[in-house]
């Protein structure tokens, strides 16, 4: 566990992006010649990113949506792994926006 006082706090979440980033969530691009994909990103609180993992482990497990997600996906040619990191972002960005309402309203 990392040691408390490199956790960003709540109020430093400006946007989803920078949750991403902070989750090890954000896409990395990783391009050579013609193939251009997409990679996640190593960094990141390891323990967020292990949330995300199992939010959409357990999704794919039980949401139909995710599982027509999946599906078409693949029908689409994408490979699991690139499926996993649309779906950690997906699920970031939801958890971003619960974060963002439980914070309580700035000083002034």
């Amino acid at each position: 566990m990392p040691p408390a006082s490199s956790r960003a706090p709540p109020e430093r979440l400006d946007s989803e992006a920078s949750f991403a980033a902070l989750c090890g969530v954000s896409p990395v691009e990783r391009s050579s010649g013609r193939r251009q994909y997409r990679r996640l990103n190593r960094g990141g609180d390891r323990q967020a990113n292990a949330a995300l993992h199992r939010i959409v482990f357990t999704r794919l497990r039980v949401d139909p949506r995710t599982q027509d997600y999946y599906e078409r996906r693949i029908k689409e040619g994408k490979t699991r792994r690139e499926i996993v990191r649309c779906l950690k972002r997906y699920a970031a960005r939801e958890v971003f926006h619960l974060v963002k309402q439980l914070q309580p309203a700035p000083r002034s």
